[in-house]
This record gives C-alpha cells, sequence and structure tokens, in this order.
C-alpha cells in the first residue's frame, strides 16, 4: 500500500502491514491506546523518545481521516 504521509508508513514486513511511524515499530494503534489510556504526549515522549510531538499528531490526523472516509449508513 501506498501511503502518502511525512510521518505514517504502511510495511507488509513491519507489524503486519498496520500503520506505523516512518523508522520504528510503534503503530498508530499503540499511539492512540496510550493517550485513550490517560497518557499525555509528554509522557509518551518520555517513554519512546524517538517520537516527536508531530508524529503523536500525525497518528491522531490519520485516524481522524480514516474515519472522514468511513461511510455510515
Amino acid at each position: 500500500m501506498i501511503l502518502n504521509n511525512k510521518y505514517i508508513e504502511i510495511d507488509r514486513t513491519k507489524r503486519f502491514g498496520k500503520p506505523i511511524i516512518k523508522g520504528t515499530r510503534i503503530s498508530v494503534y499503540d499511539i492512540l491506546i496510550w493517550l485513550s489510556n490517560g497518557m499525555s504526549r509528554a509522557e509518551i515522549i518520555a517513554d519512546f523518545p524517538e517520537l516527536t510531538v508531530e508524529q503523536i499528531n500525525a497518528s491522531l490526523a490519520f485516524i481522524a481521516n480514516k474515519e472522514k472516509q468511513h461511510l455510515y449508513a
């Protein structure tokens, strides 16, 4: 799958093709779970210093865009 995103990539050889942060094995799903469990962006970055605020925000934007494309009956 080709994805034109500065921070997110989908590679079938990494994390079973789940969207991940480029250059890491951290998935968009991981970031969403951490945020939904109450972690702040600063706490996530403290635990995973390879991440940036921009990458976390890109994960949220990626999911928001997928939700926008979803059709509801």
